[in-house]
């Protein structure tokens, strides 16, 4: 699973995906928030977790929830985390959160071994991450300790510097002659789908789904023999409608056959593009039944642009691109090889995704 985290091969798959479906429906049903509720941001001192009440909503029938420590926003962001209050918070949430990633200081290993010697001296079994850049004696001792290990530090960086990392972790983690990987690996923002495919990650998050729906597009995947491929690179398409989002990548510049291919695929998954109007109003317009407002306000703006929904579909409305995206995912991992599954010399020095 990518961002809502599930163990390879279980069965929470299907649940979430009949889950995104009964979404939707409460989208066409017209409720607002489209089934998923926005969530609320709980401050525990410097540790913030969006969420609604994890008590009244989350339910270990249907997923297993992943606890990543927000260290990497903390760290972009000039924030501390207090670790007892982390701690503290994975305590009183037990019953929902099926794993919890260490609290890493990104850029210092030993900081990052002593938050993780003190959680597990606390009680707790969190998950060990191992960084970019970090000397490869932290991942070797990782490995003799701990059956799951998260590898980290990869946002933001090029693909093929992190093929190269990769490449040499992935070396350590499999077994030299099968291949097979000896332990669980979790990859922490791994926005590359490439590079999901190159290697035999137990899981990966990544929010790839939900930043491209809200730049108002969609992924599509190659299309050959009238089949759809996920080993090949998938195109990124433009689909809103609104004018400042109609880019050269976008529905209506595609080339005829290519465009059929997005539109056959939207309308497999069950989906339509739809229809807007757009025109120009007076700030102070009060927005009828089926309007909102197509950009955000600026202090010295006296017109905003409105945007009348004329047929609801993906061009105007976020919730169903995202649906779209996330089951993007969803038929990606299906078409991985079931875990474990070897990475041998022949994938290492592979050509595929021009890595």
């Amino acid at each position: 699973m990518y961002g809502l985290w599930s163990p390879a091969g279980d069965s929470s798959q299907g649940v979430l995906r009949a889950e995104v479906r009964r979404a939707r429906g409460r989208v066409d049903e017209g409720e607002e928030s489209g089934g998923w509720k926005a969530a609320e941001v709980e401050e525990r001192g410097d540790f913030q977790v969006r969420r609604k009440d994890m008590a009244q909503t989350a339910d270990p029938r249907k997923v297993d929830l992943f606890l990543d420590s927000g260290a990497y926003s903390a760290h972009t962001q000039g924030v501390e985390i207090d670790l007892p209050d982390y701690i503290q918070f994975i305590k009183d949430h037990l019953d929902h959160i099926h794993v919890y990633a260490n609290l890493d200081v990104i850029g210092d290993a030993e900081a990052t071994a002593k938050n993780q010697t003190a959680m597990e001296k606390a009680g707790l079994s969190p998950l060990p991450c191992y960084h970019f850049g970090e000397d490869l004696s932290y991942l070797k001792a990782m490995l003799k300790r701990y059956d799951y290990i998260a590898l980290g530090g990869m946002v933001g960086r090029r693909s093929a510097d992190l093929a190269k990392f990769l490449d040499v972790c992935f070396r350590e983690i499999c077994d030299e002659k099968t291949g097979l990987p000896r332990v669980k690996i979790h990859g922490f923002g791994l926005t590359s789908i490439a590079l999901m495919c190159r290697y035999p990650w137990y899981s990966v998050d990544s929010t790839t789904w939900v930043m491209t729906s809200r730049r108002g597009s969609i992924i599509v995947p190659r299309r050959h023999s009238d089949e759809w491929v996920f080993d090949e690179f998938s195109w990124v398409v433009s689909v809103s409608g609104r004018p400042q989002q109609v880019v050269k990548d976008h529905l209506l510049y595609l080339s005829p056959s290519k465009r059929d291919m997005v539109l056959l695929y939207v309308k497999e998954k069950g989906y339509s593009v739809g229809k807007s109007s757009f025109r120009k109003e007076s700030t102070k317009y009060g927005l009828k039944e089926g309007e909102k407002w197509a950009e955000p306000k600026k202090d010295d703006q006296t017109q905003r642009m409105v945007e009348l929904v004329e047929e609801p579909g993906i061009c105007n409305d976020y919730r169903l691109r995202d649906e779209m995206c996330a089951i993007y995912f969803l038929d990606l991992e299906e078409h991985l090889p079931k875990w474990p599954w070897p990475f041998l010399q022949k994938h290492r020095n592979a050509g595929g995704f021009g890595l």
